[in-house]
């Protein structure tokens, strides 16, 4: 098969089924509210494996001769197509092997381990493990596995497009991660052969090969997917890693969902109005939800900061017992929750009879961490407070 075409995606689904989940389409009110649409996600990000990967990579291989399938699959991957190629490998009983950075997550590599694959690794990046998989592939035989420049898994992938045609037939734009462009081209091909009227508009991150969201972290999509791109897709709209962070913490809070930076760029883009939205009908595609606690972490930290419920105050008060007892009282006081204290009186810009303070709160917005602000300095206790961002 050299190029993809709408039947090929209904033979996706027929060899899909009861492979992979059919995956729930939520509406969100808080999102309609935001945007003025109404907003509905497509939770990829509860597929198996955690993404949208494993429709593709299963498609791809339950499509291979008994000879090709026995001389197994070989893939390049530090994140989703490792563990869709897994999983999809093993359940057809056929060998896999994914090789993998030598930095990739802990986490990562043990999941691709845990569905069955042998992992290889290998580099310090994803160039440095893809070359050694060439090696691999050229030394065993084995079918090289591409993430998204392949017609079988852009069939898979686009049946996404299908399912969200069967839940929302009324839908009027549809918003979908573009990286490599696999999910994107399927999901176009799907949704333009059945109603040419829904526009599919692509989202990208604005810095593609340095961003929070790794799934897309892609300079530019593959010579098929980039063809049908051309072709179907109705425009391209571009989210940065901050607006990336703040919806990631958005949806975490208000639709209780986890999701991927990926995931939630196409959210993003409602959010942030890089369409327009009020009065239509929009599908977001999350795409996964395959993120790091620890960076998940980082991103509510963050959001908190930017948002003024979390404020950082620095106070310089005399090194004498009672002082930061005073300190934290008045903090107390104005209902503000101390979340850490550094106390320092090692700092070369401080006085010897001086001592630096530095606490993080919990406020409840901006104008509650000024009040604070605003009650130490009528206390005489030097301040300087930042919200962050």
């Amino acid at each position: 098969m050299e190029d993809v075409q709408l039947k090929d995606i209904w033979q996706a689904k027929e060899r899909l089924a009861g492979l992979v989940h059919k995956t729930a389409v939520s509406r969100s009110t808080s999102l309609d509210k935001m945007t003025g649409g109404e907003i509905f996600l497509k939770l990829e990000n509860m597929q198996k494996t955690g993404s949208f990967k494993v429709r593709g990579a299963s498609n791809r291989i339950l499509t291979l001769s008994p000879e090709e399938g026995a001389k197994g699959v070989i893939a390049a991957s530090a994140g989703n197509h490792a563990q869709g190629v897994a999983l999809a490998a093993t359940r057809a009983g056929i060998p896999s092997t994914i090789v993998m950075p030598e930095g990739a997550p802990i986490s990562k590599i043990m999941a691709t381990r845990g569905y069955g694959a042998n992992v290889v690794l290998a580099g310090h990046n994803y160039d440095e493990a893809w070359k050694k998989a060439v090696e691999i592939q050229k030394a065993t035989g084995a079918l090289f596995l591409h993430a998204y420049d392949d017609p079988f898994v852009i069939a898979g992938q686009g049946t996404v497009g299908l399912e969200i045609m069967e839940q929302l037939p009324d839908v009027d734009v549809i918003l979908v991660p573009v990286g490599g462009g696999g999910l994107a081209s399927g999901v176009a091909l799907a949704v333009k052969a059945l109603k040419p009227s829904v526009q599919v508009i692509g989202v990208e991150a604005a810095n593609r090969s340095n961003t929070i969201a790794d799934g897309i972290a892609v300079k530019h999509p593959g010579k098929l997917t980039g063809s049908i791109l051309d072709a179907c897709l109705d425009g391209m709209v571009q989210v940065d890693d901050e607006e990336i962070a703040g919806t990631i913490l958005l949806l975490l809070e208000r639709v209780k969902i986890i999701t991927e930076g990926a995931g939630a760029a196409s959210v993003a883009a409602a959010l942030y109005k890089k369409i327009p939205t009020a009065g239509r009908k929009i599908a977001c595609i999350v795409s996964g939800g395959n993120v790091d606690v620890n960076f998940i972490a980082q991103i509510i930290q963050r959001g908190m900061l930017k948002s003024g419920r979390y404020k950082e105050i620095t106070a310089l008060m005399a090194d004498r017992p009672g002082s930061l007892r005073r300190f934290l009282e008045i903090i107390a006081i104005e209902k503000g929750n101390v979340v850490t204290v550094n106390h320092n009186r090692n700092r070369a810009d401080v006085p010897l009879n001086m001592c630096s303070v530095t606490v993080l709160i919990e406020t409840q917005g901006i104008e509650h961490g000024e009040a604070i602000i605003a009650a130490l300095l009528k206390q005489g206790i030097p301040v300087e407070g930042r919200n962050g961002g």
